[in-house]
């Protein structure tokens, strides 16, 4: 919401805040017209605001807008394609949200704005709780607590260190498409193991009764183990 703190200047320590609008309203005299305006303004502009107040006068506005990573409208429609329902979950404003869910193809039903950690974690423990498996994608602060609480999460590389030691999976590269990259990447290596376990076990269990039987010699028995332990490292470099 903010953050607040005196300033020592000679004799006198005022309280400066600095936070959301709603947030400063609370905490000092109510807002001059220009700043009222100014407020009004960044959010027709779908930009996140902060007012700054010196001792119970708001006297600053500052606005924020992000700028959309070029392939965020490729990556939504990568994943849907996929099956996966894509949540915007955001503390900026209802405009700000409403606009980045335009251009990137999320649908306004699924954008929740103002959220704060808190909201975060409830909106992911209530999917949980409809048995679905959660991915939560962040790089913040706020998202550390949705992150942990994520079947799976994913932080980027430019993130907070919060979000990156809270996540399962960073990604290094700045495009979000690596996050569609990350999760096919994840499927292949499944995919790989359960070949790799399957081939193994088929192997040993016509392999050991020959084995045992005397069938076959040591020094082929030790060649076709040889043999088996090479399909399989074959088979999981496929994946690169």
């Amino acid at each position: 919401m903010g953050v607040a703190g005196r300033v020592r200047i000679g004799d006198k320590s005022p309280v400066v805040i600095i936070g959301s609008p709603e947030s400063v309203a609370h905490s000092c005299v109510a807002f001059d017209g220009q700043i009222q305006q100014a407020v009004l303004d960044a959010h027709a502009h779908s930009h996140a605001v902060s007012v700054l107040a010196w001792d119970g006068v708001a006297i600053a506005v500052f606005a924020a807008g992000d700028v959309i990573k070029a392939d965020a409208a490729a990556t939504i429609a990568e994943l849907a394609r996929g099956n996966i329902d894509v949540w915007l979950l955001t503390g900026d404003n209802p405009e700000a949200a409403a606009k980045v869910g335009s251009l990137v193809g999320i649908p306004t039903d699924r954008i929740i704005a103002s959220a704060r950690p808190e909201d975060k974690l409830s909106k992911i423990s209530a999917l949980q709780s409809e048995g679905k498996h959660v991915l939560m994608v962040g790089d913040g602060i706020n998202d550390a607590a949705a992150l942990a609480q994520a079947n799976l999460s994913i932080a980027m590389g430019t993130g907070t260190d919060t979000a990156i030691a809270t996540s399962d999976i960073t990604i290094m590269r700045p495009e979000l498409m690596s996050v569609v990259d990350s999760l096919a990447l994840s499927k292949r290596t499944l995919r790989t193991i359960k070949v790799n376990l399957g081939w193994a076990f088929a192997y040993n269990v016509i392999g050991l009764p020959i084995a045992a039987m005397g069938l076959m010699s040591p020094m082929y028995a030790a060649a076709a183990m040889a043999a088996s332990s090479l399909f399989v490292v074959t088979n999981s470099l496929r994946i690169k």
